[in-house]
């Protein structure tokens, strides 16, 4: 009879044991899987005879804001309908519109002309506000690796386009209004501890082709370099920035993030660095921490 009690106790506790388990997995799924009006592979551009995309994730119950995501990694690009919407999940669900930007992957296009093209990938956004319901004057930017590198690009260098330009898109502004990143590259000229660094005062070594046939001259790199550089173009009315950097990342070193933020506080701007301990360049848990990026917009857009 002992026994029975026993082995009926034990049941009972293993099915409520699964149950419960069922049950946070099933809210984990719903959470990363909210429900998104998803429009993949709108037309913002051209380059080099090729379409230029972005994917846009419309939540369920917008909040009339947009955050541009970089879709760029080694400054390489997706295809339209290639960013999950579980990626964004946290952003979409405080009710963020999320545009998927994407670019031509280098060396199809270079590191200059894919900067180029994410301006005018927010110059679109912000030139079709009105269509999205969106509020043009409240535009986030997130990425990693490059694609923080491209982010930080726009916070630093985004301005109002030339007012004579022929595509009324050129003419809007490029700007952003707040910034939340995982590891930029923000120093081009100095790879510091970087895998990438040969020491030869040249482009990261594999990425020499991702900045055109000139940028083995070192003459012409170290300008192309400082251009591409946001650290050499922090300005006051640089956006707040909010940046995830891992001090284990060999790759885009935590020193890169650490210079850009003590540059800006030197200029009065505001830079919040987050340092993911044992972090490489990425860790499984990066998803839980864009839900501090929503915060992050929710404080300052």
């Amino acid at each position: 009879m002992k026994l029975r009690r026993f082995l009926i106790r034990t049941l009972w506790v293993t099915l409520s044991l699964l149950a419960l388990i069922a049950i946070a997995t099933g809210a984990f799924w719903m959470y990363f899987h909210p429900t998104v009006h998803r429009t993949d592979g709108v037309v913002y551009g051209e380059r080099n005879g090729k379409q230029l995309t972005m994917d846009v994730l419309r939540p369920e119950s917008p909040n009339g804001l947009a955050i541009a995501l970089m879709v760029s990694g080694g400054w390489k690009s997706g295809t339209p309908g290639s960013t999950p919407a579980w990626m964004a999940a946290p952003l979409l669900r405080r009710g963020y519109t999320v545009f998927a930007v994407c670019h031509i992957s280098q060396p199809g296009a270079t590191v200059m002309e894919i900067a180029q093209d994410m301006e005018h990938g927010v110059r679109y956004i912000r030139h079709h506000a009105a269509d999205y319901k969106i509020d043009p004057e409240r535009i986030g930017v997130t990425g990693g690796s490059a694609g923080g590198h491209l982010s930080l690009m726009l916070a630093t260098r985004g301005g109002p386009g030339p007012e004579d330009a022929p595509d009324p898109v050129d003419r809007e502004n490029s700007a952003v209004q707040a910034v939340a990143i995982f590891y930029p590259v923000t120093d081009l000229l100095n790879l510091g501890s970087s895998t990438e660094n040969l020491g030869d005062g040249g482009p990261p070594k594999s990425f020499v082709r991702a900045f055109g046939p000139d940028s083995t001259n070192l003459a012409t790199w170290k300008m192309i370099g400082r251009e591409m550089s946001p650290i050499f173009h922090i300005t006051s009315n640089m956006p707040p920035v909010l940046i995830y950097h891992g001090d284990a990342d060999t790759l885009t070193p935590l020193d890169q993030s650490q210079r850009f933020q003590a540059e800006a506080l030197r200029s009065g701007r505001t830079v919040e660095l987050v340092v993911h301990p044992g972090g490489s360049h990425g860790w499984l848990t990066m998803i839980w921490d864009i839900r501090e990026f929503a915060d992050w917009f929710d404080r300052y857009l």
